[in-house]
């Protein structure tokens, strides 16, 4: 997907960083985790400053205190969109080679679907990924094992943007030239994900902080989301949703630079795998054991 511009003259920059550093935490997020990115943020609360006809971020800061809808709208602007297909290459090579393969065996031992759940997933590049990765490499392998995939995001123009699967060339700059023979058509200087390619994943509204979505699944996708932009007690519930969400076995994968946050339980780091856990349990559950100090 395309960014747009994010050149913040420094001034507006030095007086965004101290209103997210002000703000962030009422949101329940981490600005250590906005530091690098801000950029994005910022331009989006410069353009809601001036809609308002506020005369600065303190200014702003007033109208929140006196507006409580108005966290609701600051929260939306606070969403990071940067996504793209097969985004961090070496996870979903390690995938194809060492997770898929044993969760996709265990669906097809249950003569089962083998559901997957891209949490976060933008304008729909990661589950499409997965998609592609399964079409190559394991739709003949496993053939009576159908792939479901619930792309699930907070932002619904996100979503419309995933429900159209029409990308730019930077988007797909990451992906192996056989799979995007395999999965686009080149059309007015875009890519097109073939149709029969979208039925595998299903589109969908909503927000990891209020729960899980119906499970359970054999895997989940939550990368460069809960684990960087939550602060660290909203980490350890969205670890509590994301495990409960998961099969027995199934995999948890974060960023590539991501962890599970200090505390979690109920997940073991998944054998020369980066970002990659099994769940073994809940986290709630295996917290709810665990002995007192």
């Amino acid at each position: 997907m395309s960014i747009e511009p994010v050149n913040v003259p420094a001034v507006v920059d030095t007086e965004c960083v101290s209103f997210l550093q002000w703000a962030l935490p009422r949101l329940r997020l981490s600005w250590a985790g906005f530091r690098k990115v801000r950029r994005q943020v910022c331009k989006r609360i410069e353009r809601r400053r001036r809609a308002l006809e506020l005369p600065d971020l303190d200014a702003y800061r007033v109208y929140l205190e006196a507006h409580p809808a108005e966290w609701r709208v600051l929260d939306g602007l606070c969403h990071v969109t940067i996504s793209r297909f097969s985004r961090d290459r070496a996870v979903f090579e390690f995938l194809a080679r060492e997770v898929l393969p044993a969760l996709a065996r265990a669906a097809a031992e249950s003569r089962r679907p083998f559901r997957a759940w891209s949490a976060g997933c933008a304008s729909g590049e990661e589950p499409y990924t997965l998609v592609l990765v399964w079409e190559a490499l394991f739709v003949t392998r496993f053939p009576d094992v159908r792939l479901e995939i619930l792309a699930t995001d907070v932002d619904g123009a996100m979503l419309a943007r995933a429900r159209a699967a029409r990308y730019g060339p930077s988007s797909l700059r990451e992906l192996p030239e056989e799979w995007r023979r395999l999965g686009f058509e080149a059309r007015q200087g875009a890519y097109h994900l073939r149709a029969e390619l979208r039925r595998a994943v299903t589109l969908r509204e909503h927000d990891l902080r209020t729960g899980s979505p119906d499970g359970p699944f054999d895997l989940v996708l939550c990368r460069n989301l809960a684990f960087t932009y939550f602060d660290a007690e909203l980490q350890l519930e969205a670890c509590s949703t994301l495990g409960g969400a998961l099969r027995p076995g199934g995999a948890l994968v974060v960023g590539a630079h991501e962890a599970l946050p200090p505390g979690a339980h109920g997940f073991l780091p998944w054998p020369a795998g980066r970002g990659i856990y099994r769940r073994h349990a809940s986290c709630g559950e295996e917290a709810a054991r665990e002995p007192g100090p």
